[in-house]
């Protein structure tokens, strides 16, 4: 048998690097005794290179005749001693963590666990090559020329939350063999639709290679969402039209330049916070393997177990300055080569969490400040975890955006007639100053959104009152039981037409809100269209046609759609509908300033008009002469005025229009109370507008023209 070169190679970069000749591969372990390299043939047989070579506990070797598509893995010798936090087990083949593509998603064979079952302290001695995720040397080359990557600002920018698979698997225009991966998602047919209703980035949920969980698999269903993260640096091979060998990192980057030459950024949901291998009672896949004392919080003076904030079992020891390095090289590279516009980080509190408490000046936050690459794309947190002091809305660093959970906590309850929401609305309307402004931060901090992936769409948050997750068979136990949902009238399905009324207009209050808010809006896809799960509001094991954008839309999904159209080209036509800064109100000169908040019958609203508990109802005039913004050449920037009618109020409303000083014609725009509009009625001060029961009217002073 011919011997296999192996040269010095280096402990720099980690991970297989393959430069035109051959692949040097480099393991990080503090903690190992030996190190094999496992190089798998096609016929699934292993070929094992000793690693002798160690640097700073980095073990290496080049290899000058394996190049892309090799599958390879690592077998770590070291000690196995739970009680001190060791778990090392050669007998388990391991997934390199810096793995630029992954063959397989897992199976949860019982080979896969590191320990006995029948006595944890005791190492598995059962071989899992037959069921382990194998790494694969990627190729690096990829023709980019001709790619000019968008460079938009948050205030000018509309998110779509999509997920690969469940955007394109049942879009009748991509062939089939396409549906369901990045290849689908880059189809002309589906980028037509994001740039015809006008998104202009989409966020991506996980596209790291994830698990699948062995418990689901069982019960006949599949990690859908992939919240489940193994592979940082690896695109999700099930999502891939080309294979696994490496087809899926090629596929991924063409996603990427064909959404870039549509003008459309890529944002990327990313899971820091654990991994895929979960409690000490999961399997043994990576990770735990390679150093798991590093890799892994464990409990103080129980190192045996995990040390748990984000509910999967386990969470990553962000103090190590490894599992700082695995983030940030995992960051740059999905910017540098795979070009990525920005991420969304899930439980992002769990990222500070140095030591115990969130720190806004952990050195995660302090790395990311100071990286010439990642504090220059677009960063967004999920800004809560399941720890203690997890909930941290409005409290992260400068530059960052945070998803804003409590937008959507209030203008749901706002429009489903909750008593004493007004005041807060207000707040959410104009960007939360109260969350932002205090650390100098502006409306692009926050990130609004009224529905996302974790719980209901849009349709069934007006569907129904209660969670309907019988599928995911946990005997409905699983996902959030507080929803501030109304079904209004009915739950679920009905053929009543007045609840059907009801339940459109409401949608469209809730896309009008959104879309008129200042701050970063975001919808979650499929809501534009009418999607609905049935009231399953934790759909994460639901990969089939109950998550599935459905695209055979009827006469209300297209009314829908053309009306989602319609605001978002109003608030990019129009720059008071997405500031820059806050609004400051009153002018201290006795002018009209730049926001105003009218009552109904059109006088200012008082200090007692706000206490009401029982409001449900305000005007707000958005004054374009006094927008405060400046172009890009440093010219003032002057707009439309609006006026904004909100009825939350079961009943109709007639709002007396201000003085003419706010403006002397009026005409409608937007009336919730209709899918279309065909009133171009111009109305003048002291005329009343009529706005139906639960609705929404947005007026445009006629007869100006923008200098």
């Amino acid at each position: 048998m011919r011997m296999m070169q192996k040269w010095t190679g280096h402990p720099i970069p980690l991970g297989a690097d393959y430069d035109g000749s051959g692949t040097n591969f480099a393991l990080f372990s503090e903690v190992a005794e030996k190190v094999e390299l496992c190089l798998i043939d096609e016929s699934g047989a292993e070929e094992r290179v000793a690693l002798e070579e160690v640097d700073g506990f980095i073990w290496h070797a080049y290899l000058p005749e394996i190049g892309p598509g090799r599958r390879y893995g690592f077998r770590v010798h070291g000690p196995y001693d739970p009680a001190r936090g060791h778990r090392c087990n050669p007998a388990k083949l391991l997934l390199d963590p810096y793995a630029k593509a992954v063959e397989g998603e897992g199976d949860g064979h019982p080979s896969l666990l590191g320990y006995r079952t029948d006595d944890p302290g005791r190492p598995d001695g059962g071989d899992n090559l037959a069921h382990a995720l194998l790494s694969v040397v990627a190729d690096p080359a990829f023709d980019w020329s001709g790619e000019r990557r968008p460079r938009r600002p948050y205030h000018e920018s509309v998110m779509y939350e999509a997920h690969v698979r469940g955007l394109t698997r049942r879009h009748p225009a991509v062939p089939e063999h396409l549906r369901g991966t990045y290849a689908g998602l880059a189809h002309p047919a589906v980028i037509e639709h994001l740039t015809g209703i006008g998104v202009t980035a989409i966020e991506l949920m996980p596209v790291h290679q994830f698990l699948q969980d062995g418990h689901l698999l069982d019960r006949g269903l599949r990690n859908y969402w992939g919240y489940n993260t193994i592979g940082f640096f690896a695109p999700h091979n099930a999502y891939a039209a080309a294979g696994s060998r490496g087809g899926q990192v090629t596929e991924f980057k063409a996603m990427v330049k064909a959404l870039h030459e549509a003008d459309i950024e890529v944002i990327l949901d990313v899971v820091y916070n654990h991994t895929a291998e979960g409690s000490e009672l999961g399997p043994t896949l990576s990770f735990r393997g390679i150093d798991n004392s590093s890799y892994y919080r464990l409990v103080d003076g129980d190192p045996a177990h995990y040390f748990d904030t984000t509910g999967t079992g386990n969470s990553l020891r962000m103090r190590h300055p490894m599992v700082l390095q695995l983030i940030m090289d995992s960051l740059r590279y999905w910017v540098t080569e795979m070009h990525v516009d920005g991420f969304r980080f899930d439980l992002a509190a769990t990222l500070g969490r140095q030591f115990d408490e969130v720190d806004r000046l952990s050195a995660f936050f302090d790395l990311v400040q100071q990286d010439p690459v990642i504090s220059r794309v677009k960063l967004i947190a999920e800004p809560w975890d399941v720890g203690d002091g997890g909930y941290q809305v409005g409290r992260f660093p400068p530059l960052w955006s945070e998803w804003n959970g409590t937008y959507r906590d209030c203008v749901r309850d706002f429009w489903r007639g909750q008593d004493g929401t007004l005041p807060e609305f207000a707040s959410r309307l104009t960007g939360s100053a109260d969350l932002y402004a205090g650390d100098r931060r502006r409306p692009r901090a926050g990130v609004n959104f009224v529905t996302a992936h974790d719980g209901f769409t849009l349709r069934d948050l007006v569907s129904y009152n209660d969670k309907h997750n019988e599928a995911n068979g946990e005997d409905n136990r699983d996902g959030e039981s507080h929803n501030r949902s109304w079904n209004c009238g009915a739950e679920g399905e009905t053929r009543d037409p007045e609840v059907l009324a009801l339940r459109a207009r409401q949608q469209r209050n809730f896309l009008t809100t959104l879309l008129l808010s200042q701050g970063v809006p975001m919808l979650s896809h499929g809501d534009e269209l009418g999607r609905t799960q049935h009231g399953n509001n934790n759909a994460y094991c639901q990969d089939d046609e109950l998550s599935w954008v459905d695209w055979d839309l009827g006469p209300q999904q297209r009314e829908l759609l053309e009306f989602t159209r319609g605001l978002i080209a109003l608030r990019r036509d129009h720059p008071v509908l997405r500031r820059r800064r806050f609004f400051q109100g009153r002018a201290a000169n006795g002018e009209i300033g730049d926001i105003t908040w009218l009552r109904p019958d059109g006088r200012e609203m008082t200090e007692a008009d706000w206490g009401r508990p029982d409001a449900h109802t305000i005007g707000v005039h958005l004054n374009g002469d006094a927008i405060s913004e400046r172009d890009a050449h440093g010219q003032p920037v002057r707009d439309d005025s609006f006026l904004i009618l909100f009825n939350a109020y079961w009943e109709p409303v007639a709002f007396t229009l201000p003085p003419a000083d706010y403006g002397e014609r009026w005409r409608v725009l937007v009336d919730t109370a209709a899918a279309t509009r065909d009133d171009d009625a111009v109305h003048g001060p002291g005329d009343t507008v009529k706005a139906q029961g639960r609705s929404t009217i947005l007026l445009i002073r006629a007869g100006r023209e923008r200098s």
